[in-house]
């Protein structure tokens, strides 16, 4: 069953946040993911919800989003992108 990881961004330092945009592909694309948003434009339909970057991976499952997650592509991605953002991010599984 795909499960999906979505993040919230909040981008403080952009030019840092882009060597973190061109290191994080290889390593969703090394964890079986793909892209699904990235970034874009977001139009608010309830609440006061508004986020500034939102992106949406999609995973097999939620044991290949923990080992996408966990994996050293990713985590030296992660490295990158220290004091250019804040993130929020969860999994869900889908249907």
């Amino acid at each position: 069953m795909s499960a999906y990881i979505i993040v919230e961004t909040d981008i403080s330092d952009p030019v840092q946040y882009e060597l973190y945009k061109a290191a994080s592909p290889g390593a969703v694309a090394a964890g079986g993911g793909r892209f699904i948003v990235r970034g874009g434009e977001i139009a608010v339909l309830e609440g006061d919800w508004s986020p500034k970057r939102l992106v949406v991976l999609e995973f097999d499952d939620l044991e290949a989003v923990r080992r996408f997650y966990d994996s050293p592509e990713y985590q030296a991605a992660k490295q990158l992108r220290e004091g250019a953002a804040d993130l929020s991010m969860v999994a869900v599984q889908g249907l």
